[in-house]
């Protein structure tokens, strides 16, 4: 029997009213009443109600990449947590050690892996190594952090000072000094109009902001390999490779944040895998377990690890951080079985193949609907911006993709959209469904996306 058999679902909602503070929920909207699910199955949820959805938006912030109802993960987790459930990371354990070479396997180049429980903390744990090299290498001048306008890297304050998002940072100031923003790479808002090398000039922003702040005291450089809550921008075409010649020119350690992407997002293991680079600093969490157990992993080259560790008879030169939860071993052991999972079901291969004919879709949506301006996409991680009008790209305001969502999820469907991050850009859709969705769950999504776009009006 549940130990929830003995409330009703009208218990849980009054006492979901009274008690629970929500995240990204002003108490108006909590006051209605949240939306209470109860049970997951592949790529479909059931409410309090026996209503049915299907989630396009992997749990709503791209977590849930292997799907709802996983026994294999369960009983993994279930197994590993009566024969041991905890002991702390300074500790080695059998999931830790076996997930960890795995998922260098998947890797190639990188070498250690430092176990956290959330994207942020693992981007946190990221910031402190820059630091701490800046300190042993460089008298503690080249501590800087580099990060990229419409990027997101976490909730906590320092996480917060490494993102290009007004309205996530807003009334959380002030800061963490030494976190500087540099130029976003979306070419369809292009900073220099049409121009062939866009990549490139884009790129080369980051090396202006570089040299103002000079070269001898920036330690790192943060970007998503496709920016995610920013508004699904994939980078163009040669600016991943600029911006690694950049990071290498000036001694700068590249930090690819892969918390949505990675884990097969974007049909491969990795998103920066598609651009042919080699980062220094990899942090991940999201996709990791698919939402099966809190797990986020900070991976790092064998020559950053080497540089974190005493010498010259430095007691305190080694990286001496810890998180509570890293030794957490539920993690571990579902990230492994997820891993299995993705691996044994062909998903990466799935994600590309049926990522491709979503966003054919969408962009036969484009064709069809002057409101859609742009669509873009990598794998199953797909955006639609919306706009007023096509030629001057004014963008619709929040209300019109609040409107679209809601319009979605009373059809049956639920999908993502840019939640207040931005004064006048919150006009973006994202899809982000299992990688085990299937041609036919891929045409339900575009034949709904169909009747909601014919509905609205501007």
């Amino acid at each position: 029997m549940s130990q929830y058999s003995e409330y009703t679902n009208e218990q849980i909602h009054t006492m979901d009213k009274a008690h629970v503070w929500h995240h990204l929920t002003p108490a108006a909207a909590a006051e209605k009443g949240m939306p209470l699910y109860v049970k997951g199955e592949g790529l479909h949820l059931w409410d309090a109600d026996d209503n049915c959805y299907l989630d396009a938006s992997a749990g709503g912030v791209w977590v849930t990449n292997v799907g709802y109802g996983r026994k294999a993960i369960v009983d993994a987790i279930s197994e590993q947590l009566m024969e041991l459930n905890y002991f702390a990371g300074s500790m080695a354990s059998k999931p830790a050690a076996v997930f960890a070479s795995r998922l260098l396997e998947k890797m190639p180049g990188m070498g250690k892996v430092f176990y956290s429980s959330s994207g942020s903390e693992a981007n946190e744990k990221a910031f402190k190594m820059v630091r701490q090299i800046s300190h042993k290498k460089y008298d503690g001048k080249k501590r800087k952090i580099l990060y990229r306008e419409r990027d997101y890297h976490g909730t906590t304050i320092a996480a917060l000072s490494a993102t290009g998002q007004s309205q996530r940072r807003d009334h959380f100031g002030p800061f963490v000094p030494d976190f500087v923003e540099f130029p976003h790479c979306f070419e369809y808002r292009s900073q220099f109009g049409d121009v062939e090398d866009y990549g490139i000039k884009a790129a080369q922003l980051m090396e202006e902001v570089i040299l103002q702040e000079g070269p001898d005291t920036v330690g790192g450089v943060i970007i998503e390999p496709i920016t995610a809550g920013g508004g699904v921008i994939l980078p163009p075409e040669g600016y991943m490779a600029e911006i690694q010649r950049i990071c290498r020119k000036y001694d700068i350690l590249l930090i690819v944040d892969e918390v949505v992407c990675g884990l097969g997002r974007t049909g491969a293991w990795f998103g920066y895998q598609h651009y042919g680079i080699q980062p220094d600093i990899v942090t991940m969490a999201k996709g990791v377990a698919s939402g099966y157990a809190a797990i986020s992993c900070t991976v790092t080259t064998d020559a950053v690890y080497q540089m974190l560790q005493e010498d010259n008879g430095d007691k305190l030169g080694f990286f001496r951080d810890i998180s509570t939860y890293g030794g957490c071993l539920a993690g571990p052991a579902a990230a492994l079985a997820n891993l299995n999972i993705i691996e044994e079901e062909g998903l990466i291969a799935n994600c590309a193949h049926l990522g491709e004919v979503l966003l054919q879709g969408l962009h036969a949506l484009k064709e069809k609907y002057p409101m859609i301006g742009d669509v873009r996409g990598k794998g199953l991680f797909c955006g639609i911006e919306l706009v007023l009008n096509r030629e001057t790209k004014e963008p619709v305001d929040e209300a019109v993709a609040i409107q679209i969502v809601n319009a979605c999820k009373e059809a049956g469907l639920l999908i993502g959209r840019t939640n207040r991050s931005f004064e006048t850009f919150n006009n973006i859709l994202n899809m982000s469904p299992a990688l085990c969705i299937t041609a036919e769950q891929i045409e339900d999504i575009l034949n709904i996306l169909d009747r909601v776009f014919a509905k609205v009006t501007l």
